[in-house]
């Protein structure tokens, strides 16, 4: 089974920039659909990017031109580089991958906008 493991939140400026890594497990990373989803207190869980075993990519308006996603297949890794980051991006930040028509969840990474 798939695991994951979310790193690099912390605590930022608004305007700056923070890039969060999920580490996979599995042989078969390349094939794997690869997401980010956020949640703030009391809000819904939201999607941020998204990128297909193919390189496309999807992002809301929300994040557009600001997130970008990306992966390394060699090391089993997807990226989200976040910047001109904003107070109302805070949340817990969670990656998630696709495969096979089962979805995996990491536990998540703490992500503050604050000045």
């Amino acid at each position: 089974q798939v695991q994951l493991e979310e790193s690099g939140g912390g605590l930022v400026q608004p305007g700056g920039s923070l890039r969060l890594s999920c580490a996979a497990s599995g042989k078969t990373f390349s094939i794997y659909t690869m997401g980010w989803y956020r949640q703030a207190p009391g809000k819904q869980r939201e999607l941020v990017a998204v990128i297909t075993s193919g390189g496309n990519t999807n992002y809301p308006d929300s994040v557009k031109g600001r997130f970008t996603i990306s992966r390394d297949n060699a090391k089993n890794t997807v990226y989200l580089q976040m910047n001109s980051l904003k107070p109302e991006d805070t949340a817990v930040y969670y990656c998630n991958a696709l495969f096979l028509g089962n979805i995996f969840w990491g536990q998540g990474t703490q992500v503050t906008v604050s000045s």
